[in-house]
């Protein structure tokens, strides 16, 4: 799909730079800081697990204790591997740490930051347990490709996305498994509402999320053992999506990692729009969980699309490719490759505007031509759905046929009963139809389109590619956190120093430790080093 619309090279080269000096400084407050999250994360690395009586993970009363005791500046890891090796044992691992926890939990534990040889000692534990647990998500890396290779992957692309999630883990498995025999090739499961404000991940098998299932590990372990089982059915390696947001980013993403999921959803922003999450928290939280998704061969899945529910999808489009740009970069800082990068836009345009298609097309090229290996994530009507489900099953037909035109990566599955329920198994059946139709007859139609020169879609896509590029000279000028206060993406006004889990942001002290970034920036220094060779 590339050169169709003739973008300036200088002109795009332009946006790249103005998004890396937009973003730099938020990758530099990130570096400088921790989070209650990304502590938590690091013991599940180290192979702390379980939650106690009342539910509440280990891991939150571990770092609790710690942060009353001592602070959270230094990181977790040391001063709760020095504490198993006051205890008089010579070894540290997850059954120490995790009984730790629960004597801790029980105020039977004093913390210290160790000096000298103790802290040598401490620090030398917490980065054998830290490679032990990041060995654990190579091997699934290891296991994914090892069973794509053995059923393959889908046929052709788009790969069709198809979202699942009744509240209870076991209705969703017959409900995934009956999409994947129907077509679809990524399973999502929709967290239940409110989840991502919980500061904790429950645990164990769930049945009573409301809107959407709970994501826990073993509702992660669940479904993907069941998307095993119809992978070698169908013929194909069926992918598994959830969500690595809201205030338990970090460790959504050493979950996913743990247990073979394959796409997150994981955007820098959408947390502080849509659920009022403190900004540094979030560039925090989500630069650990991308360093997490890119060891694990992870493709994230951004929310773009997001922002044309809350601002018109034709005056803001610009505001779209900003954060895709910016999201770009934040990933490929964070260790991400272009494959992983499943960048998001939208089908959003009022279909009674005046050559309303024309413009959906202008839009999702320009994403296509601006990220020609990113799988980018396109996403069906929703905000101008009314209930008319002959309409609304038209609208995703054309949804269907733009992403066919324009190369899209990954195509959501438009529900024709948008705005009215919840699609029952019928909806998405007569859904996957309307996509097998399009796919079946129009799936090489790319090749022969071939937008006119200086036409209509064209200029259209240099307008808004020049949008884009004064607008991030302006966040450049301002800064990026200041640009959010401003209501610049969404509509939606978030000051830096507002929003919820403000306090569990900590500066890092001088000899503060996280095992699993270290290792995990080392890995990714190496590869850049040899890309660049």
């Amino acid at each position: 799909m590339s050169g169709l619309l003739g973008l300036d090279p200088a002109l795009v080269a332009r946006a790249r730079e103005l998004a890396a000096r937009a973003g730099a400084p938020v990758v530099e407050l990130a570096r400088s800081r921790t989070t209650v999250s990304v502590e938590r994360a690091v013991l599940r690395v180290m192979g702390v697990a379980g939650a106690d009586a009342e539910g509440i993970p280990w891991v939150n009363r571990l770092v609790d204790v710690v942060a009353e005791q001592v602070g959270l500046g230094h990181g977790v890891a040391v001063p709760v591997c020095d504490a198993v090796l006051r205890s008089g044992v010579d070894r540290v691992d997850a059954a120490a740490l995790t009984g730790l926890a629960q004597e801790a939990a029980a105020g039977a534990v004093r913390f210290e930051v160790p000096a000298g040889g103790a802290g040598e000692a401490a620090r030398g534990w917490a980065r054998s347990l830290a490679a032990a647990g990041v060995a654990r998500i190579d091997r699934q890396r290891v296991e994914r490709e090892r069973l794509v290779g053995r059923w393959g992957d889908p046929p052709r692309r788009p790969w069709v996305y198809l979202i699942v999630a009744t509240g209870d883990i076991h209705e969703d498995i017959p409900q995934a498994q009956e999409a994947a025999r129907a077509g679809a090739d990524v399973v999502a499961v929709i967290r239940s509402t409110g989840q991502s404000l919980l500061d904790y991940v429950p645990e164990g098998a769930t049945r009573e999320g409301f809107a959407g299932t709970y994501a826990t590990q073993e509702n992660f372990r669940l479904m993907r053992a069941a998307l095993d089982e119809v992978s070698g059915e169908v013929g194909r390696y069926v992918r598994l999506t959830n969500y690595a947001s809201g205030l338990c980013m970090p460790e959504m993403a050493v979950l996913a990692g743990l247990e073979r999921l394959d796409m997150m959803l994981n955007d820098s922003m959408y947390g502080i729009l849509f659920r009022d999450i403190n900004p540094v928290r979030t560039f925090v939280d989500q630069r650990f969980s991308r360093q997490v998704h890119a060891r694990a061969g992870i493709i994230i899945n951004t929310g773009e699309d997001n922002y044309l529910t809350t601002a018109d999808a034709v005056d803001a489009a610009h505001t779209v490719t900003v954060s895709q740009l910016l999201n770009e970069y934040f990933a490929r800082e964070a260790g991400l490759a272009d494959w992983q990068l499943g960048l998001g836009h939208a089908f959003e345009i009022d279909p009674l505007v005046p050559e309303s298609f024309r413009l959906e097309l202008a839009h999702a090229l320009l994403a296509r031509e601006l990220f020609p290996e990113a799988p980018l994530k396109w996403m069906p009507p929703t905000r101008h759905m009314t209930g008319d489900v002959f309409r609304g099953n038209l609208l995703n037909g054309f949804f269907n046929l733009a992403g066919v035109l324009t190369g899209q990566g990954i195509l959501l599955v438009g529900m024709m009963t948008e705005a009215v329920a919840t699609p029952w198994l019928s909806d998405r059946a007569i859904a996957l139809q309307n996509v097998r139709y399009v796919l079946g007859a129009a799936g090489g139609l790319a090749e022969d389109f071939v937008p006119a020169p200086d036409g209509f879609i064209v200029r259209r896509a240099g307008q808004v590619l020049g949008e884009a590029v004064a607008l991030l000279g302006r966040v450049v000028d301002d800064s990026l956190l200041t640009a959010i206060a401003q209501g610049t993406f969404g509509v939606m006004r978030r000051p830096a120093d507002g929003g919820k889990g403000r306090d569990g942001v900590v500066v890092q002290a001088g000899d503060y430790l996280n095992p699993v970034s270290e290792l995990l920036e080392a890995a990714a220094d190496v590869r850049v080093g040899a890309g660049r060779g």
